[in-house]
């Protein structure tokens, strides 16, 4: 039962972006077990089974990261990453990328939200093309983030794709889309209530995940992605 992270955990993640080595890890690692993977697979597992008992045609698998960065793309960094996820997502044998829930924590901050993190060109040109045929759904929704809590993310294209007008242009020129929510590593961090938190915006954000995770099917557009 997740009961909340605690100091150990964001110091374990000052510790490991600050002596990012792996003797320094190997002294540590029984608090990066004890203060971040098991309160994070906790979490992972009462947020899967909450939102697939609410909403078990969505299909989702839970999936939490490790700690180890790929060897083939350490890019002068570190071996290990500062920072941890969980992802709630549609398993997939082909890369269609789709939509998934998430939660983060780092030393600094934690976040929560859905979106795409790999947005296929392809998926990004049908998302553009669904607004040129019917912009109400998304506009819908648009209005309903701009009212919550969350706020929207993804990289934008250098030259803008078009003009769907104020409301719609932030999401209709990103190469990626999500929404989030980010908050300091204090009060409700430390407690069983963070669970509770992140399930009310998960539900919250339910309807935009279903308008995502529906492009893939869409008709390829004539444009060139």
């Amino acid at each position: 039962m997740f009961q909340g992270f605690t100091q150990d955990t964001v110091d374990f993640l000052w510790g490991i972006r600050l002596n990012n080595e792996r003797e320094w890890f190997t002294a540590h690692k029984q608090d990066y077990l004890n203060h971040v993977d098991r309160p994070l697979r906790e979490l992972s597992q009462q947020l899967w089974a909450a939102m697939d008992g609410s909403y078990p045609a969505l299909g989702l698998r839970q999936h939490v990261s490790r700690i180890y960065r790929d060897a083939r793309r350490l890019h002068g960094r570190g071996p290990y990453k500062d920072h941890m996820w969980l992802v709630l997502e549609k398993p997939s044998e082909a890369h269609l990328g789709r939509p998934a829930f998430y939660f983060e924590i780092a030393p600094n901050y934690f976040s929560y939200g859905c979106g795409f993190w790999d947005m296929t060109p392809e998926t990004a040109a049908k998302h553009r093309a669904r607004i040129d045929r019917d912009p109400k759904p998304l506009a819908k929704l648009a209005r309903q983030i701009d009212k919550s809590k969350f706020t929207l993310f993804g990289a934008e294209y250098k030259r803008p794709k078009g003009d769907a007008g104020a409301l719609l242009n932030p999401w209709y020129n990103r190469k990626n889309i999500g929404v989030s929510f980010d908050d300091n590593c204090e009060g409700v961090f430390f407690t069983p209530e963070l669970f509770g938190e992140i399930l009310e915006g998960f539900r919250f954000l339910v309807p935009f995940y279903r308008y995502f995770d529906t492009l893939p099917g869409d008709p390829s557009p004539k444009e060139e992605a």
